[in-house]
């Protein structure tokens, strides 16, 4: 079996934060959050890693970020282009971003011939949800259906004080495989516990702190590109009448119709570990002082990439 790659989602401009917040440094050397993640991952045991980028933001990303990592793990890109769009199909007039999460994971079915793990380019998950994932990816075989994971994370660990967020509620079951995971667009702190609105902000619904919600940091088969590029023009045919300028195909959409047509589980790893993102320009202090921490602490060491 092919050893796990890990996929990484860069492509978007950060709208609420202002900027190319994937290359906003975080430390007093220029490390960026991404640095942390594939540093994790790398010592978890991944040898390669899959950028997916925008191709104008190509020559930027390689300096800022990629080659700096390339002296101690195998480092491709990939480019989610707005027309790339199976056959019969073409961008809507007016259309200016691409289609989402899973149109950006189908961009690397010619690299990925293997196990391979998912994550967002601004996401700091930890070390523990890496090591859980790559494990998992590395020991697991298929059965009768396609045994994917998720790493799942508290929903009060999650949050930010500065806004709102968007996260992936998930139900699990006894056995810690994923029931039902329902996007939830707009999920902020609301007095004493987390609340989502549905109908900008009139009516709030309160969610318990312990809710386990994704942070697209995934765990995939082979098997699963074959099954986006099944997917993904169901998904146009089925879309691009109703909203052509602003429907996605989102990755976890995809999972769940593999689940409901009883083609894949997703075994649910719990992490116990703070998030931390960077979803407004608020947020970077908190980053920052967060992986200040850490290295105090040791878990990182003052540059990354240097021996």
């Amino acid at each position: 079996m092919e050893k796990p790659v890990l996929v990484v989602m860069a492509a978007g401009m950060g709208s609420r934060y202002g900027g190319l917040k994937q290359m906003d440094p975080m430390d007093d050397y220029g490390h960026v959050i991404l640095d942390f993640s594939v540093y994790d991952a790398m010592l978890a045991g991944f040898e390669k890693v899959i950028f997916i980028i925008k191709k104008e933001n190509e020559s930027l990303f390689k300096e800022r970020i990629g080659n700096r990592m390339s002296k101690k793990i195998q480092v491709e890109y990939v480019y989610q282009e707005l027309d790339n769009l199976p056959e019969g199909f073409k961008v809507p007039e007016g259309r200016e971003k691409p289609f989402g999460t899973g149109h950006a994971v189908l961009s690397c079915k010619d690299k990925v011939h293997g196990p391979f793990a998912v994550i967002n380019a601004d996401d700091f998950y930890g070390r523990g949800a890496f090591q859980m994932i790559y494990d998992y990816l590395d020991s697991n075989e298929e059965k009768d259906m396609y045994q994917f994971a998720m790493v799942g994370y508290l929903l009060k660990n999650t949050l930010t004080e500065n806004g709102h967020v968007a996260r992936g509620v998930c139900q699990v079951d006894d056995q810690g495989f994923l029931t039902d995971i329902h996007e939830r667009t707009r999920i902020e702190k609301h007095g004493d516990s987390p609340a989502y609105t549905e109908d900008e902000g009139k009516t709030w619904e309160k969610l318990p702190d312990g809710t386990i919600v994704s942070m697209n940091l995934w765990g995939f088969s082979a098997g699963m590109m074959g099954e986006l590029e099944k997917g993904f023009p169901v998904f146009l045919q089925d879309n691009l009448k109703k909203n052509p300028l602003k429907c996605e195909f989102f990755l976890p959409f995809a999972v769940e119709e593999l689940m409901e047509e009883g083609k894949a589980k997703v075994k649910v790893l719990k992490s116990e570990d703070r998030w931390y993102g960077v979803t407004y320009q608020e947020d970077k202090g908190i980053v920052m002082q967060a992986i200040s921490d850490f290295k105090k602490k040791g878990v990182y060491p003052c540059q990354l990439w240097e021996d």
